[in-house]
């Protein structure tokens, strides 16, 4: 049975997750962390949500906040996506983790009347003492990048 999926003021769970450049491990951040989930790179919405994160990344940076986009995707699929759109955000690969499912985000989704299993685009930020301060259940990428990062500012 899958999680509900994690909100405001639950504890994080302590990842470490391969990305196409090494591993990214939250215990490790010193500051607050933007994690996104997104349901497969180099899709239109997952791409355009990974650009407008990208093209915001100077002023995370500025804050002390890292900010990771997660998808089922291999590794070397998140590098060539990187590659091709010129990503500066890190990219996780749960391919072969739970990363997903102990946020809640795996879920039963539908289309064209088949249900299968997938990622929920939902978005945390998450403080240096793993605990959620904002979460984003039903993200829509227009805007979005622009609004955590506003609601980072205000935390």
């Amino acid at each position: 049975m899958p999680i509900s999926m994690l909100s405001e003021g639950d504890k994080a769970p302590d990842f470490t997750i391969k990305t196409d450049d090494g591993e990214f491990a939250l215990k490790d951040q010193t500051g607050m962390t933007v994690v996104f989930f997104f349901p497969k790179a180099d899709t239109s919405g997952c791409t355009k949500e990974a650009i407008a994160f990208s093209g915001l990344k100077k002023e995370f940076n500025a804050l002390n906040v890292a900010v990771i986009g997660i998808s089922k995707d291999k590794a070397e699929k998140q590098g060539k996506f990187r590659a091709k759109h010129e990503l500066t955000c890190a990219l996780g690969a749960d391919d072969d983790s739970d990363i997903c499912e102990q946020f809640g985000v795996w879920v039963e989704k539908s289309m064209y009347g088949r249900t299968y299993m997938g990622i929920a685009r939902a978005t945390f930020i998450i403080d240096a003492a793993g605990v959620i301060q904002k979460a984003w259940p039903k993200v829509k990428v227009p805007g979005h990048a622009e609004e955590v990062l506003a609601t980072v500012k205000a935390l």
